[in-house]
């Protein structure tokens, strides 16, 4: 399965060269970048807006590549989406994760070996169920879109890790997303509801043993972007986390050391044209796995280039 989506991330992504569209009437920024999930919206967070330049009627195509860094971590992102009609869009990302820091553990009788990544593959389907971000902007009615992600990890060395976690390598996450764009104030705001039992986004697994959280829950996430111009926005996001792992790290004698905090964000994207973006971002990752970084904060840049037709 993960040769199957390797390749269709390598095929779909050279379709975006060659691809044969319609001319777009959807305005510069207002489908939004690529998520770190693929789905469109901002870098942590989808919104209700489906991606790519395609308008009703239409069938678009997008791909993004990313990099997060950090103190102690780094994450790699590349992923496709395609969109029809202005009302579904199909994602498919793969995330490369740096967990060179979890060797600390090997104190506690693991074998993580040095230089060990993460992978994990994420398949997402979002689907516009009312209003238009554009066509609404004169009245208080918000795009609804509703959204699953199934994720797939795989851990490599890690696994025993996760495995004495109680954490699962797959899990299922679904979201409702409502975007409001005031054109008139270049303004866009979004909310979106998410349940999950993913830790860490999933690439610390899904779930936890006893005294930890294993069922999902609903967390919120936040976005604002302001349009200085056509082509240039700044925003922010905040993302919230279910901490499922806490109170097995407690009842263990870690302490805070699998503690999982809220991501946030501070970002600048800029589109020189329909088919181009790029967006840097401050990150706050709050602490990441802290019982093996010495409770240091995870905060850093984040870099994404986007093609889209």
């Amino acid at each position: 399965m993960n040769h199957l989506r390797t390749a269709l991330l390598v095929s779909a992504a050279g379709l975006c060269t060659g691809f044969v569209h319609a001319d777009t009437g959807k305005l510069l920024l207002t489908g939004g970048v690529s998520s770190i999930d693929g789905a469109a919206g901002g870098g942590l967070t989808p919104w209700a807006v489906i991606g790519t330049n395609a308008t009703e009627g239409e069938m678009g195509v997008s791909a993004h590549v990313s990099r997060a860094s950090t103190q102690d971590y780094s994450l790699n992102t590349l992923g496709v989406a395609f969109a029809f009609n202005d009302r579904l869009e199909i994602s498919l990302a793969r995330q490369d994760f740096d967990a060179s820091p979890v060797t600390a553990l090997n104190g506690l009788g693991f074998a993580v070996q040095n230089g060990q990544r993460v992978t994990m593959d994420v398949l997402g389907v979002k689907v516009k169920v009312a209003g238009d971000a554009v066509l609404d902007s004169d009245n208080w009615m918000p795009q609804i879109a509703v959204g699953v992600e199934q994720k797939s990890v795989d851990a490599g060395s890690i696994k025993p890790v996760l495995d004495f976690l109680g954490a699962k390598t797959s899990g299922t996450d679904l979201y409702v997303s409502a975007t409001k764009l005031f054109l008139g104030q270049s303004l866009l705001l979004n909310g979106t509801l998410r349940y999950t039992n993913a830790n860490q986004n999933g690439l610390v697994g899904f779930g936890s043993k006893a005294p930890g959280t294993n069922e999902g829950s609903w967390v919120p996430e936040v976005s604002v972007a302001y349009l200085l111009n056509k082509n240039l926005a700044i925003g922010a996001e905040y993302r919230a986390k279910p901490n499922n792992l806490r109170a097995l790290g407690q009842s263990a004698g870690l302490g805070e050391g699998l503690q999982e905090d809220a991501w946030k964000d501070l970002f600048v994207a800029w589109a020189p044209n329909k088919h181009g973006s790029i967006t840097l971002a401050y990150l706050d990752l709050g602490r990441v796995l802290p019982g093996v970084t010495a409770n240091r904060s995870q905060s850093g840049y984040y870099l994404s280039a986007q093609v889209a037709f």
